[in-house]
């Protein structure tokens, strides 16, 4: 049926005043309940109102109708989620609208939501969740998006707090730089909130998170202890110590419980891909590794691909943004085509990505090679998977079964799903996945499948790293729908 011109403008302000009626529920359920809301893995905490309605729009890639979500559906859903009570939970609106449509059983969608987080009913004052302290060793690319991430989670306070970060002081104006860097960034662009800084303190407060700067050229010499600091996650974003040696320098301080890196390990220490191997850190893991970007965003593709048709052998070639080990023009570096600049050169180097891979999922042991190119773009990167399967498929087929991955399967946070001929790079700035399977891109021939996923490697990954957090420190709350 042709829509009418005022139709087609009524109904979008139809969706537009319920999209502003959900912000105040949404921001209720999160300071009162610690309950976050998503759609699809979108978060819904401090959106405007066209960002939830692009959410609502962009489900439509990921549901078999290929329809947008109801906004009215998903206003129910949270009007109902206000009169619960709710103790601490993650809740994905669409996969839960999504469950509801397919199990048709004659509930009313308000009977069928009060079953779904019977779990967290009149659980509110019943949460047990400590907040744990957090340390970053270090404030570069990596460690600013953490800075944001963890601010942004901050919620009422008992999950991971941001409590210190730890730098070499540069400047006699050293604390407003960072201040500034945080405020403001290139790529991924302002902050969203306010940022005062304290010189007499040495303290950046961010949203009201009051974040103490300690300068300090050596792990060894911090006492966290002093600024009120205990049993702390230290997060080092430096890459200068790889091993559980140098790492360990961190445990030495007062106040350091634990240890986090946000680069490979190397030697013994535990490489873990959220999603994928997170279960296997223990109590006696002192020091771990969240790998790295690229490893973050092909494992769980690999798994995924693995589990239904098994993989023979393979090439992963990552399409990487240069980086700040690289240089701007032409100038000495240690690396082999490092030193050529940055910005006007496509740079052939290695990877250790199709290594690490195995080190997170041994089943890939010996079955992948890789190898890397970084080219003149400062965020987003490319992994092109060209593996051959032990059983035949076909485009359709495979793209089928990732699209019900990236909606229903575990791997729901780590792999994202997009369907379009349009997408390009910078699409991807923010994608809070570890990597996103471009549908239109695929290419099957019996047992050849080439994939391609992109992935934003400073911010998906340093999203990916927070969920390690969250998994070490034990502050994750239930997911919802089951």
């Amino acid at each position: 049926m042709t829509q009418k011109p005022d139709q087609c403008l009524g109904e979008w302000i139809d969706r537009e005043a319920l999209a502003e009626a959900m912000i105040p529920l949404i921001g209720q359920l999160y300071r009162n309940n610690n309950v976050v809301t998503s759609i699809y893995g979108r978060g819904l905490i401090n959106r405007s109102v066209i960002a939830i309605l692009k959410a609502h729009r962009f489900a439509r890639h990921l549901q078999a109708e290929n329809e947008d979500l109801s906004v009215h559906d998903t206003f129910q859903i949270l009007k109902t989620m206000s009169e619960l009570n709710l103790g601490a939970a993650s809740v994905d609106l669409g996969k839960l609208l999504a469950k509801f449509k397919a199990k048709a059983s004659g509930q009313s969608l308000e009977q069928f939501v009060r079953e779904e987080l019977a779990e967290v009913t009149d659980k509110r004052h019943a949460n047990t969740r400590k907040g744990t302290d957090v340390v970053l060793y270090g404030f570069g690319r990596i460690g600013r998006l953490l800075a944001r991430i963890l601010i942004e989670k901050t919620g009422g306070g008992d999950g991971l707090r941001l409590r210190a970060i730890v730098v070499r002081k540069s400047s006699e104006d050293d604390l407003s730089k960072r201040a500034s860097l945080l405020r403001r960034d290139s790529v991924h662009g302002p902050f969203n909130g306010t940022i005062t800084i304290d010189e007499e303190n040495k303290t950046i407060t961010a949203n009201g998170n009051l974040i103490q700067v300690i300068y300090s050229n050596d792990p060894s010499t911090v006492d966290y202890t002093q600024y009120g600091i205990e049993n702390a996650l230290v997060v080092d974003n430096t890459g200068k110590w790889r091993d559980a040696e140098g790492l360990s320098q961190h445990l030495k301080c007062p106040g350091a419980a634990r240890v986090i890196l946000t680069a490979p390990g190397k030697g013994a220490l535990k490489n873990i891909v959220h999603g994928i191997n997170h279960k296997e850190i223990t109590d006696e893991d002192k020091i771990i590794s969240a790998a790295s970007c690229t490893t973050n965003a092909i494992v769980p593709v690999l798994k995924a691909v693995n589990d239904q048709y098994g993989i023979v052998h393979g090439h992963v070639e990552t399409v990487h943004s240069y980086t700040n080990d690289q240089n701007l023009i032409d100038n000495f570096h240690k690396g082999s085509r490092r030193g050529r600049s940055a910005p006007l050169n496509m740079v052939i180097t290695e990877t250790g990505a199709a290594t690490a891979a195995a080190k997170a999922l041994p089943v890939l042991k010996g079955k992948l090679t890789g190898n890397a190119i970084r080219v003149p773009t400062p965020n987003v990167s490319m992994a092109i998977l060209n593996l051959t399967l032990e059983k035949a498929t076909t485009r359709e087929e495979i793209n089928e079964y990732l699209r019900q991955t990236a909606m229903y399967s575990e791997l729901q946070k780590q792999i994202d799903f997009v369907n379009s001929s349009e997408v390009v790079s910078t699409d991807f700035v923010g994608s809070r996945h570890a990597g996103v399977v471009d549908a239109e891109a695929t290419i099957c021939n019996d047992n050849r499948v080439v994939l391609y996923v992109w992935y934003d490697n400073e911010f998906g990954y340093s999203c990916q790293v927070v969920r390690v957090m969250e998994e070490v420190s034990g502050v994750q709350a239930p997911a919802f729908p089951n």
